[in-house]
């Protein structure tokens, strides 16, 4: 069912409503008379502090019924995340107590109408996402508490903005919705040839803005991509290479357009070859395919945030499977770019399907380019589930692409390309290995790596082992499963690029 989203003005009295969200900063609720006496000596009875974060629930007697105050804390630096966390853990609630309208009082210091309208869809859309396709009774539990309406209480001048905002972050949770689902589908339902499937519904259902080109094993073959076949050759599904590009409408091109590349990874499955993994640490690589689902969330709107930019997607699919087949340690490959790997560890498969799809980007030659991959382990040791890793050899498009990020409430930390590290990955065989044999730095090597087919085009590198999948929530915007990662914070990235055309 389709949430309906309406934006009205503010009132310093709670409404009428069966369920409202209040969000309050140490001693200010927003709130006069009777109101703001009753919440505040119920908070004061729970010992609420009005931390950043912190939640409590209010039950206040009307009529002789009980109408629920859901209030959210801001703490000492108010932003525009927490405001959608908040959203988020309030939609939550809804949902787990049947509540299907909610009325939200915008914070009074958040000025920004836009970023709130953005955000408050997102809580509400995302914060209540769940993947019950295969959970017949979850499934239809879902569907009656659904959140049918959601009302925005706003100060004076911020309605037409609020009003645009919530389209956009419409938007930006469906990209991240289909991302998630992509994500969290069993990885029998996500082969190769189901995201050439999905990629090709994207490009039909356009309006002509993206065309795709498919490759299959033998035209993959005649590009000379040996390291992303030498990865799949191991499985029973044969492997394919997508490429999309979106190409903005005629009336919207104002001047000569940037070229921007998206790799996404796009391992299917990853059971980690012949270096096979632990049976614990193969239960959620159905979730490998994460950048590349992040590609294709991002293409399925390009269309409506219509960029003024030229976008082309690649995506290698495979699995990484064990067989009499599969590619062997010690093995060399021969890359697209010319460049020999010395095969050290068939777990580290990432890293050389992203090394052909780089330089089959490069041929288009873009502007810069953004790789998306669950790519190491070593990033979760090093940032911990929350956190992507970014690495990036153009300081100033690293710091453009934190800011949209920032903004999206993703979070991302940069990462430093180590340049003595570089000699880890010296072959005594080949021009490169494709690991280091040394334990730690497995993040900043494996970036190293990639570093050597991105030559000097600007290039941005986000490591999204830790945030692509949970398996406990610690974000109420996104619940246990795939979490869209790198999704919004890109196309937030993008519309920037537009703005700043403009």
């Amino acid at each position: 069912m389709t949430t309906r989203y309406n934006v009205k003005k503010k009132t310093s009295v709670l409404p009428r409503v069966e369920l409202v969200v209040l969000f309050w900063q140490k001693d200010h609720l927003g709130l006069v008379g009777k109101d703001k006496v009753f919440v505040e000596k119920m908070l004061a009875r729970v010992l609420a502090k009005g931390e950043a974060n912190e939640q409590q629930v209010v039950y206040y007697p009307q009529n002789e019924k009980a109408r629920t105050v859901f209030v959210y804390g801001l703490g000492d630096n108010p932003t525009v995340d927490i405001f959608r966390r908040g959203v988020a853990a309030a939609a939550q609630f809804a949902k787990g107590t049947a509540v299907r309208e909610i009325t939200i009082i915008v914070p009074e210091n958040f000025k920004e109408g836009f970023e709130v309208g953005v955000a408050a869809v997102e809580g509400i859309e995302l914060g209540t996402y769940q993947f019950a396709k295969y959970q017949v009774e979850q499934n239809k539990i879902n569907q009656e508490r659904s959140i049918l309406e959601v009302n925005l209480l706003v100060g004076k001048g911020l309605g037409a903005s609020v009003a645009r905002g919530l389209k956009t972050g419409k938007i930006y949770s469906d990209a991240a919705i289909l991302t998630r689902d992509l994500v969290n589908e069993p990885a029998k339902n996500t082969s190769p040839s189901d995201l050439v499937t999905v990629a090709q519904g994207l490009a039909d259902k356009s309006k002509g803005n993206i065309k795709i080109e498919i490759f299959d094993e033998k035209e993959c073959a005649l590009r000379k991509m040996g390291a992303f076949l030498a990865v799949a050759q191991g499985s029973t599904h044969e492997p394919y290479f997508i490429h999309l590009v979106y190409q903005p409408e005629q009336k919207d091109i104002k001047q000569e357009l940037e070229k921007i590349a998206l790799v996404g990874k796009g391992i299917t499955f990853d059971a980690g070859g012949l270096s096979i993994k632990p049976s614990e640490s193969m239960e959620t690589m159905k979730c490998d395919m994460a950048g590349a689902a992040a590609v294709l969330g991002i293409f399925s709107v390009l269309e409506k945030i219509r960029p003024q930019v030229i976008v082309h997607g690649y995506i290698a699919a495979c699995e990484n499977m064990p067989s009499g087949s599969a590619i062997k340690p010690g093995d060399v490959v021969e890359t697209q770019s010319g460049k020999t790997v010395e095969i050290r560890n068939t777990d580290a498969e990432g890293r050389l399907t992203l090394a052909d799809s780089i330089s089959e980007a490069l041929k288009d030659k873009p502007d810069f380019l953004i790789d998306i991959a669950t790519l190491t382990g070593a990033c979760v040791v090093a940032l911990g589930e929350e956190v992507s890793g970014l690495f990036s050899n153009d300081q100033k498009l690293a710091e453009e692409f934190m800011v949209a990020a920032q903004k999206e409430g993703e979070q991302v930390w940069p990462m430093p390309l180590v340049s003595d590290y570089r000699s880890l990955l010296k072959s005594a065989i080949a021009d490169l290995r494709n690991i280091s044999l040394k334990r730690w730095g497995g993040a900043i090597t494996a970036a190293l790596f990639l570093e050597n087919f991105v030559g000097k085009t600007a290039w941005i590198h986000l490591d999204i082992a830790g945030p692509a999948y949970s398996e406990q929530q610690v974000n109420p915007v996104n619940p246990v499963g795939a979490s869209g990662a790198a999704t919004r914070a890109i196309l937030r990235f993008l519309r920037d690029l537009k703005t700043k055309k403009e």
